[in-house]
């Protein structure tokens, strides 16, 4: 494979020592940006574009070439795998994902067989091959995965929910049976991520969008236990180099010391805790990743340049820090904005 030309983010996900703070956004190929509205209307429709290799690897380029960024991520969909277990994946202009069969009864959840990637998630894979070819060095391909808690939530309700009270109802009444599904669930994002770094991927991320609506107790049963088995059930070498994995809980962050005990390399935080108090809590035993609230884009570049400066102060000095919003960017901000982040992140952090 190519030499990377910039590996700042793997050696900071290391906790190596950098020359700046490195930074990539999450969701930073997306809608904000007119180019990809062309090319997803080019696609027909997201799912469409998802199973292009040709565009999705377009797509992932774009915002390198708009900005400055230290790595590119994957351009697929964290409901992959169920979509590929049968369920019928769709999305409804303005309502989100949908399940044409979600997982209702024992005898779905029965019928379900974990997935072989390398037979039914070929775009994906494809897609992580021609991105890297496309990279050429550049900058480091990230794949990643959804957590098997959020997936069986997608999978349970059907679609995204405010309560979910379908799946908090499984958990509680039969959770012998949202364990059945969860295994399941476990062993294809292991299959699915050892597929994604086979084909190139230099880093994995999984995300746990919604670990954080569980108690205490449920998610350390429910959520934290299946991303432990996840991590070691990698391969983290390929070509040579360590391939780092990042955990992400939204809503985590009375979880981060449990979350540095699975074996992970980095976590993921959102905005709701300081990313000071996090570094104490986990010390040196992993990196951290973070934690801008995506709304700050909304606000002036002084108020950005502000905000940047907060984060990374409160980091301090050191390794370890990946500099990201504590959620994907919304659809609604100025690119214009992305840049002013991406400049100060660069400025402010060359400058300590």
């Amino acid at each position: 494979m190519t030499e990377l030309k910039n590996d700042r983010f793997l050696r900071a996900l290391m906790r190596q020592p950098v020359d700046r703070t490195p930074i990539w956004i999450m969701r930073q190929a997306g809608r904000y940006l007119p180019e990809y509205r062309a090319t997803r209307s080019q696609a027909g429709d997201f799912m469409s574009l998802c199973k292009n290799t040709e565009l999705a690897c377009e797509v992932t380029m774009q915002p390198l070439e708009r900005f400055e960024l230290d790595a590119a991520i994957l351009f697929s969909d964290i409901l992959t795998i169920p979509d590929a277990m049968g369920l019928g994946l769709y999305f409804a202009e303005g309502e989100g994902p949908k399940f044409r069969k979600p997982v209702r009864t024992e005898k779905d959840i029965e019928q379900l067989e974990v997935i072989n990637t390398a037979s039914d998630l070929t775009y994906v894979t494809d897609a992580v091959s021609t991105i890297r070819r496309e990279l050429n060095g550049r900058v480091p391909l990230i794949g990643f995965s959804g957590s098997p808690w959020t997936l069986a939530t997608y999978m349970i309700e059907g679609q995204s929910s405010k309560d979910f009270a379908r799946a908090k109802t499984m958990l509680y009444t039969q959770p012998e049976l949202l364990h059945q599904l969860l295994d399941k669930l476990a062993l294809s994002v292991i299959d699915y991520l050892n597929a994604q770094i086979a084909s190139g991927a230099q880093a994995v991320q999984i995300f746990d969008t919604w670990g954080g609506v569980l108690s205490h107790a449920a998610y350390r049963e429910f959520s934290l236990a299946y991303m432990q088995k996840i991590v070691a059930g990698l391969n983290t070498e390929s070509e040579g180099r360590k391939v780092p994995v990042i955990l992400f809980t939204k809503g985590g962050g009375q979880w981060l010391s449990s979350m540095a005990d699975t074996g992970c390399d980095c976590l993921g935080l959102d905005w709701s805790t300081n990313i000071g108090v996090a570094r104490q809590t986990v010390g040196d035993r992993v990196a951290l990743q973070g934690n801008m609230d995506p709304s700050v884009l909304r606000g002036s570049d002084e108020s950005i340049r502000a905000e940047v400066g907060t984060i990374l102060n409160s980091f301090g000095q050191g390794p370890g820090h990946v500099f990201n919003l504590g959620h994907g960017i919304t659809p609604d901000i100025d690119p214009q904005k992305v840049k002013v982040l991406v400049d100060a992140v660069q400025s402010q952090s060359e400058a300590q």
